[in-house]
């Protein structure tokens, strides 16, 4: 494990560009060159940056062992219980604690050593993953401690989650930073589509117990590797976690009226244009109940297609509105899967639908890494995380009532509408996040500017070894 020296700063092991043959590549074969880098995925963080592939690495695995026990937990209250609303008080028991430590992990975030922040949540993590094991391999499984567990997983995840989003800018260079969101985003969709599936299999056949054993084991990987990268000492700047910290960090993000646009978009869309709460109700009302585990993944299908195409977005520097046209195209394709009756519609308008999400998580995620000092950079991480959790629970009420008065489709384009207008409205309303462009926004250029400054002693020292290992024995 790595000493925690807090004047390290990240590692950028940049290669060297290959000596040239003194020959032109062809012009087709430039032109193909060309057309890769604007469609691929922009890999240059991922090259530049040993922490950030690090990081990279033990979110995926951490991804699938959380997949394993979000699909053991319910499948194991089911089995003891029989009981729909039982299963449903997990997502209750969960709500609070995410609200209230997410916004205290923020303000840890911008006071603590980020990366012991995270090991050491990822440690109590693992733990209660060794807790449910145990209580799964007793006579008589407790359900009390499911919920327990369940509770005390979304404060361990509330208090992480914000040093996570914040040590991303600490350890990828600031022009690299919206390739890097789409990387991260490509992660999380790979790991939504595949991890729930292999999870579901693992946990149908070889048991919750093999699922809740594996969890575990994810968690000793994923902390292997962070334990690997360097130290990330607290911001310049940074105040002690109190609740006069959270509310500084609450009036930043009121002050910033770009920011709180991404905040409200992310859960106008969320409530309103993502109704997963129904879907099996839609299964049956499309006479397609073999469809109902497609109409969960159709949204991160359209999410990873726009993850692996996601060279052009190093390119795009308008990006509140970017975010608002995206989240009005997620209202729309919502809008259009309620108006169909035939499954396969549905499920391209939930691609679609995914896939505008995709992009408007790019443009969310990028505003916040370019224009947010790192002083507060925590902070904000957990206002940002009450956005994209009470969104999806307000949006399964919103998405349950409505359809108990239009059925399952009115659901989906009332809602799909309320997104248009609600995406409308603020783009009204908050002029400054449409007009925000990361080439003149003064956040922006602050924020790049310091650092850039501190990025620079360690590439020339990167630039000073090199140079030395070129020079002959």
């Amino acid at each position: 494990m790595s000493s925690d020296r807090p004047d390290v700063a990240p590692a950028t092991d940049t290669p060297s560009e290959p000596p040239s043959s003194g020959q032109e590549p062809p012009a087709s074969a430039n032109r193909l060159r060309t057309l890769t880098r604007r469609v691929l995925p922009d890999l240059a963080p991922w090259r530049s940056s040993r922490d950030f592939r690090l990081l990279l690495s033990s979110g995926l695995i951490t991804t699938f062992g959380s997949y394993l026990t979000y699909v053991a937990v319910p499948l194991q209250i089911m089995r003891m219980t029989d009981s729909p609303l039982a299963v449903g008080l997990v997502g209750l028991v969960e709500l609070v604690p995410l609200i209230v430590f997410g916004l205290w992990g923020g303000a840890l975030a911008d006071a603590m050593n980020r990366r012991r922040l995270i090991m050491g949540c990822e440690a109590g993590l693992a733990l209660l993953s060794l807790l449910l094991l145990v209580n799964s391999q007793l006579p008589s499984p407790q359900l009390w401690l499911l919920y327990v567990v369940a509770g005390l997983t979304a404060v361990l995840d509330g208090m992480q989650r914000p040093s996570l989003d914040a040590l991303t800018p600490q350890v990828v260079p600031h022009d690299q930073l919206p390739a890097a969101s789409a990387l991260l985003s490509l992660r999380s969709k790979v790991g939504a589509i595949l991890a729930p599936a292999l999870a579901g299999v693992i946990a149908a056949t070889a048991g919750v117990s093999a699922a809740y054993a594996l969890d575990f084991v994810t968690f000793l990987v994923s902390m292997a590797l962070l334990s690997r990268i360097r130290a990330t000492p607290p911001p310049d700047g940074g105040e002690p976690p109190s609740l006069a910290s959270i509310l500084v960090g609450l009036k930043y993000a009121w002050s910033r009226k770009d920011l709180l646009g991404t905040y409200a978009v992310d859960v106008i869309a969320m409530m309103c244009a993502f109704p997963t709460a129904i879907f099996p109700f839609l299964a049956y009302q499309l006479h397609a109940p073999w469809a109902l585990g497609m109409l969960y993944s159709a949204g991160a299908v359209g999410g990873l297609a726009v993850s692996l195409t996601s060279g052009w977005y190093s390119r795009v520097h308008r990006h509140g509105r970017l975010v608002l046209i995206a989240a009005a195209m997620t209202g729309v394709a919502m809008a259009g899967a309620g108006f169909t009756q035939n499954v396969w519609l549905v499920l391209f308008f939930l691609a679609v639908a995914g896939g505008a999400d995709m992009v408007s998580g790019l443009g969310r995620d990028t505003m916040w890494n370019q224009s947010i000092p790192d002083e507060l950079r925590g902070r904000m991480a957990g206002v940002e995380l009450l956005s994209y959790t009470v969104g999806p629970k307000l949006g399964d009420v919103r998405a349950g009532y409505s359809a108990s008065r239009w059925g399952a489709s009115g659901s989906m384009w009332v809602g799909g509408l309320a997104c248009l207008v609600g995406v409308a409205a603020l783009a009204v309303a908050l002029p400054k996040m449409l007009a925000y462009d990361d080439r003149t926004d003064p956040n922006a250029l602050a924020v790049g500017s310091k650092r850039k400054a501190a990025e620079a002693p360690a590439a020339a020292e990167a630039g000073k070894t090199a140079g030395e290992a070129l020079q002959p024995g």
